[in-house]
């Protein structure tokens, strides 16, 4: 059962979106020690500002809106020390790209859960082998009873069949 206290859906947003904010922060600074500092800035804020999220919305694009100030405040922070990595103007011409990408990114990762749970029985179990367990094609083989090339076969056929179904997802979202 999905959590009804906001403060907890916050903090399942916030933990659910680590490894995101963290490529976000990287992509603007392109320096892990910066982006890991920046990131930690970033989870302090958000978490001050809990009460400003509006239940319902995003929370990528409100939490990346949160770290591009946090990156910027860094990169002002920096040049006063002379160690300035990245230009302010730079970064805000990435965050729109990047933005835009998360969005993308995310609806891309709606239509996969969609069209996993479309697959028949038999294929969302090799899916959940081969890319949640993440188990060797032969171990595979093995526990299924079939040879390797059957379940190399099988998975190119439901990788062709996933690809398939996310495109003609994102199609009709991109109609509406």
């Amino acid at each position: 059962m999905p959590p009804q206290d906001p403060k907890e859906k916050f903090i399942r947003s916030l933990t659910e979106s680590q490894n995101r904010l963290y490529g976000y922060v990287y992509s603007l600074l392109g320096n892990h020690h910066a982006a890991a500092e920046v990131l930690q800035e970033t989870n302090l804020v958000l978490w001050r500002k809990l009460n400003e999220f509006r239940a319902g919305s995003d929370f990528i694009p409100w939490a990346f809106g949160v770290a591009r100030f946090q990156v910027l405040a860094h990169l002002r922070d920096a040049k006063r020390a002379r160690a300035r990595f990245v230009d302010a103007d730079l970064v805000e011409l990435l965050h729109s790209e990047v933005a835009e990408q998360a969005v993308e990114f995310e609806e891309m990762r709606v239509a996969l859960r969609q069209c996993v749970a479309k697959l028949p029985q038999s294929s969302q179990a090799l899916v959940e082998g081969r890319y949640f367990r993440k188990l060797a094609i032969q171990t595979i083989a093995d526990e299924t009873e079939r040879n390797l090339s059957a379940v190399k076969v099988a998975l190119m056929r439901v990788r062709q069949a996933l690809r398939q179904c996310i495109e003609r997802q994102m199609a009709k979202e991109n109609a509406r």
